[in-house]
């Protein structure tokens, strides 16, 4: 019970600290203009910042790269290329392209999909690295009763005949690790010990994991440890409020400031990108909080 108060009231006391900045908190009801937006935020520089398209899909990619810029965010997470040319317009990275997989279910551990995925991969790592961006995104796909040997040793097969054109073009495929408890059911790289693995027998800086906090925390926990160990694997974060994968506030149960510390502590310069979904009316809001309480 101590512990849990003093969280909460760290993170209430972080949370009042935005107010003082010009960032509105959302542990009332808000009701907060486009005056909010008026003056940039000024990060602090230890996390590079990204925000996921899709969480706020029903807002023009345009309006959210404007308000991204004035929050210190300096990438958009899956964006694909017809869009890219809106992020260069504001000075903003697809910090983690997409548009090459096929879905979340069919992926990489089925080889009945490996001629499209081949197919897709090889066309989409050359304009990757034309637009001079790095990360491209991929999935295992479903286990559909594969032990984890054969979905390793699929993926593997897969894998292997696009490392060789990622290495010439300095693009990583980045494998996401997703929950197979609550959202992803049967998905088959939902232990960081799965993806891992995998990273070790593909063997090549240019396959690595894109670490979703939120996924993670709900399968597995132990966060902070397991990014300390494997950080070397990882090349991109996630994060969202669990449970629920809404705001990163005080009704949710990870620590992000603790976490964004130890992400920081390995080195790592890569990107750390909000994918929640928000509740509340004003959506800028919640995410500009978000931000305030990751960047450590």
């Amino acid at each position: 019970m101590p512990e849990q108060f003093n969280r909460r009231t760290a993170l209430k006391g972080l949370i009042a600290g935005t107010v003082a900045m010009g960032i509105p908190s959302s542990l009332s009801a808000m009701g907060v203009s486009d005056k909010t937006f008026t003056s940039d935020f000024m990060t602090k520089g230890k996390i590079n910042h990204s925000v996921a398209r899709w969480c706020f899909g029903d807002m023009e990619l345009e309006a959210l790269c404007i308000a991204a810029k004035k929050m210190g965010i300096t990438g958009i997470d899956l964006v694909g290329p017809k869009d890219w040319p809106i992020l260069q317009k504001h000075q903003l990275v697809s910090t983690m392209c997409n548009g090459a997989e096929l879905n979340l279910v069919d992926g990489f551990n089925d080889t009945k999909f490996h001629d499209q995925l081949i197919k897709n991969y090889t066309a989409m790592i050359p304009l990757v690295a034309q637009a001079g961006y790095k990360n491209l995104i991929c999935f295992s796909g479903n286990r559909r009763g594969k032990t984890d040997e054969e979905g390793w040793n699929n993926c593997v097969k897969g894998l292997q005949t696009l490392i060789p054109l990622a290495e010439k073009h300095q693009v990583t495929l980045v494998m996401e690790l997703l929950n197979s408890k609550i959202d992803h059911k049967d998905y088959q790289c939902d232990r960081t010990y799965w993806g891992v693995e995998l990273a070790k027998r593909i063997n090549s800086p240019h396959f690595k994991l894109l670490y979703d906090i939120y996924h993670m925390q709900i399968d597995e926990g132990d966060v902070i440890r397991t990014i300390k160990e494997n950080h070397q694997y990882i090349a991109h974060f996630h994060t969202a409020g669990v449970p629920g994968r809404n705001e990163i506030d005080e009704t949710q149960e990870l620590n992000y400031p603790a976490i964004m510390k130890a992400i920081a502590a390995t080195g790592f310069t890569g990107f750390v990108g909000q994918e929640f979904m928000p509740k509340q009316k004003d959506k800028m809001a919640a995410l500009q909080q978000a931000i305030a309480i990751c960047d450590i």
